[in-house]
């Protein structure tokens, strides 16, 4: 390949990147403003709004735009009123999804996402068809390269984690939403950096899906974390090591 062709490559990479990050820039903005709108503007006395802003500054989010969308839901500054919904259904291969959406507008929102569940083989369905198969946790990975395995359970089972286990190069921390913080903290003070660190809705159950199941699934999870209004997707999709790998290529 020559030169030419090979930034040419990059060139397109960067941009669909540098897309992706407004996006990411734009969901974290929202977040931050509803935890303001909620629990006030002091991080020390709102742990959602504490844990908004330190995701978006691990994900390089400006200072100046963290504290104007804080200004923004505390009523300092004008901005948009965003309500938070939850939408849920079925995927291919029987797959719950649960969907996190913080609108402007219920009614463009509900209409987007049934289309998308539609367009990608799946079912909307009705309030509380598959929440009942997922519990809010905190998730924290650290990658093996930061710690070993003693260290992390040591450290992790003290704050209070429920459950240290692998996976892949990674190490995976489960913890119920109230010791979320404690455990994030533990680490941070014993100099571990987490890779990601999220309170989510975590599957008490999963689906193993393969092939073309598999493939339509990853589709649809794409394309609704895509849309503007979705904060977060979660799914009980479960993929044998080599269909992911093959779905990641």
């Amino acid at each position: 390949m020559s030169g030419h062709s090979k930034w040419h490559s990059i060139k397109h990479k960067k941009a669909a990147i540098d897309a992706k990050r407004g996006k990411l820039f734009s969901k974290l903005i929202k977040e931050i403003t509803v935890a303001a709108r909620i629990g006030g503007g002091d991080l020390g006395g709102n742990p959602r709004l504490r844990s908004a802003v330190q995701t978006a500054r691990s994900n390089s989010l400006p200072l100046d735009n963290i504290e104007r969308a804080i200004k923004k839901g505390t009523g300092e500054l004008e901005g948009v009123n965003y309500e938070e919904v939850v939408y849920e259904g079925y995927g291919p291969g029987g797959v719950a999804v649960m969907v996190n959406v913080l609108t402007d507008n219920r009614n463009r929102s509900v209409s987007e996402i049934r289309r998308l569940f539609e367009k990608h083989g799946g079912n909307f369905g009705a309030t509380g068809c598959v929440a009942w198969m997922f519990k809010k946790r905190g998730v924290i990975g650290v990658d093996k390269s930061a710690a070993t395995e003693e260290k992390l359970l040591e450290l992790a089972l003290e704050a209070g984690a429920d459950d240290v286990s692998e996976a892949g190069d990674a190490f995976e921390i489960v913890t119920a939403p109230e010791a979320f913080e404690a455990v994030k903290t533990a680490l941070e003070d014993a100099g571990i950096k987490p890779s990601h660190a999220d309170l989510m809705m975590v599957p008490e159950n999963v689906v193993r899906v393969t092939g073309k199941d598999a493939e339509h699934i990853v589709r649809l999870l794409e394309a609704i974390d895509d849309h503007d209004d979705v904060q977060s997707v979660a799914s009980n999709a479960d993929f044998a090591p080599e269909e992911l790998e093959r779905l990641s290529a």
